[in-house]
């Protein structure tokens, strides 16, 4: 392989010089250790190199291998269940092999090579397929059938094709291209990491991604496919969550992205995910998750890698045609470090700091998200949705990242410091979140939850609007100045948060609610206002109004099981309430 010479080191960046001929992007190993970095600019025969490993040591004069291929990544069976490093290094291999820490120079194959798979071919020999094409299956894990496809410039006539248990590497199928040439295909594909993978069509996204959380699904609902921002300062939930999107969300496959978060969140995402079970078939669900832990006392230039390699991961899942969500906690980490490399590199610097192409970088990361029709001669719909956390400074949503990625994602959950130390979660703040996925999803709510839904979400988030201008009204000239109505909306909007905003993560009934009993539990808050807002027209009292025992049972639906009948019975026991109290 042919070879550089570093000519200076200045933290994770390396300039070598004699690299004519290398290309932006390609993978480069730095030093006597062979620390693994990528090309990010050329000068004439300079190279500038961001090395995702501790560059302690290294020195002018020693050998730069120029390996010619783009930073990428092994797709294939086995990446299911794995937790990896940022740039895709098995870490419990590395554990079992070399002890507790991350050596520098460590090459581990991201793919075991020993162990072996059934293949179940779905395609003969004869058969003509594209780029894309299910060629057979592999039986990954309990949960999800691992869908090998023909890769790029892949289309051709199968000439042989195998059925049996085989390590990832071995030749199961050849393929007769129209050139004449013969291209053999093993179980993995590689592929690089900032290339975005090809889709035949992408869709309009119109179905939601049910997380269970009742603020998400109801007020602000996400598509699948579709892009969130989670921002909020440190402490007010935003790896909580995290976690439960990831638990709870009807995702087939969930990517974990620990971009330069905290060690100790990391191990803590690491303990419990191995326990938790599938809620849908009780399996453990680590056999449907990857997890890219990148904590932040590693580089600070691996960073970047993670998130690509995220990506790229659940860009491959969702190629096979499932629902894939990935999480990235957080991309204001990823972009301290592009911040980091380009003062590295004296580049001109943006807003406070930041290179002036974060909005250009966050936004091609973000648009690799998408509901859409896979490559392929047989039509299958993928979808891969992108919640990303942003950790700005003291909460701050004015910070570049916060602004940068709020154009390029369509929904907004704002984290509020205020609710969080006021022990409500999640601690998502209504009046400042949005979400522009409402109306596409306004049919598929109707059909598949109730026709009144969004009306009834819709009333429910004015009354939080008008709760908040009548308490500072109520501050200014004090609460007995306002209406009986007035005090009634105080009440309603006081019930929807604690009754129905709040949710306990430990409580098992509370910590997931279906769709439909979120609509059930609101109907129920929302049909009692009605029904007092009339016994007010009608010159009942308002303290015995809102002293109705029925007003305890509606703060308890959240812990019932999902009982429709049970429920419902609670609306009537609110009508039997009211005519009781005109007697």
């Amino acid at each position: 392989m042919r070879q550089g010479k570093i000519i200076r080191v200045a933290g994770p960046l390396v300039v070598a010089a004699e690299c004519l001929g290398a290309k932006m992007y390609d993978m480069v190993k730095v030093g006597h250790l062979g620390l693994i970095g990528e090309i990010i600019e050329l000068n004439n025969d300079q190279a500038y190199i961001q090395v995702y490993e501790d560059t302690t040591g290294v020195g002018p004069g020693e050998p730069v291998v120029l390996t010619e291929k783009p930073l990428s990544v092994e797709l294939g069976p086995g990446i299911l269940g794995s937790i990896y490093d940022g740039i895709q290094r098995p870490l419990d291999v590395i554990r079992a092999r070399h002890g507790e820490f991350v050596s520098r120079g460590i090459e581990v194959p991201a793919l075991d090579r020993e162990k072996r798979w059934l293949f179940k071919p779905v395609k003969k020999p004869g058969d003509r397929v594209l780029a894309g094409d299910i060629i057979g299956h592999v039986q990954e894990t309990p949960l999800i059938q691992h869908r090998i496809m023909v890769p790029e410039n892949g289309d051709g006539e199968i000439l042989e094709i195998k059925e049996g248990e085989f390590p990832v590497d071995e030749i199961v199928c050849r393929i007769k291209k129209d050139s004449g040439q013969v291209r053999e295909l093993n179980l993995f594909q590689v592929w690089p990491v900032r290339k975005q993978r090809p889709v035949k069509e992408r869709l309009m996204p119109f179905e939601p991604l049910v997380t269970g959380q009742r603020i998400l699904d109801t007020l602000f609902p996400l598509a699948k496919g579709g892009t969130a921002c989670v921002p909020g300062p440190f402490g007010s939930g935003k790896t909580v969550v995290q976690h439960q999107l990831a638990k709870w969300s009807d995702a087939q496959i969930i990517v974990y992205v620990a971009c330069g978060e905290r060690g100790n969140e990391v191990a803590d995402l690491l303990l419990s995910f191995p326990e938790l079970k599938d809620p849908n078939t009780g399996r453990p669900l680590l056999e449907r998750t990857v997890i890219i832990a990148n904590t932040s006392n590693m580089p600070v230039a691996a960073r970047e890698a993670s998130i690509y390699t995220g990506m790229t991961i659940a860009e491959y899942f969702r190629d096979m045609g499932y629902s894939v969500a990935l999480m990235a906690d957080s991309s204001s980490r990823w972009a301290e470090a592009l911040r980091e490399i380009g003062g590295r590199m004296e580049e001109m610097p943006g807003d406070e700091g930041y290179p002036a192409y974060l909005a250009s970088r966050l936004a091609e990361f973000y648009e690799r998200a998408g509901k859409v029709i896979c490559p392929g001669s047989e039509e299958r719909i993928g979808a891969l949705s992108v919640i990303g956390a942003v950790s700005p400074p003291g909460g701050d949503l004015s910070d570049p990242v916060v602004q940068a990625t709020l154009k390029v994602v369509k929904v907004f959950w704002a984290l509020d410091d205020r609710l969080a130390n006021m022990r409500h979660f999640p601690a998502i703040n209504w009046l400042q979140s949005y979400s522009l996925y409402r109306d596409s999803l306004k049919k598929y709510f109707a059909e598949k939850v109730a026709e009144d839904f969004v009306e009834l979400s819709q009333e429910a988030m004015k009354l939080l609007e008008l709760e908040a201008e009548l308490q500072e009204i109520a501050r200014l000239i004090g609460l007995e100045s306002l209406s009986y109505k007035e005090r009634l909306i105080l009440e309603t909007a006081r019930s929807i948060r604690e009754d129905f905003l709040h949710q306990n993560a430990f409580h098992p009934q509370d910590t997931y609610t279906s769709m439909r009993k979120q609509y059930l539990m609101l109907r129920a808050i929302l049909h009692f206002h009605h029904r007092a807002s009339q016994a007010l027209d009608e010159g009942r009292e308002f303290s015995a109004i809102v002293s109705l025992e029925v007003r305890d049972r509606i703060s308890k639906l959240k812990y019932l099981p999902e009982d429709e009948e049970a429920l419902l019975q609670v609306e009537k026991e609110v009508d039997a309430s009211f005519k009781a109290l005109q007697v």
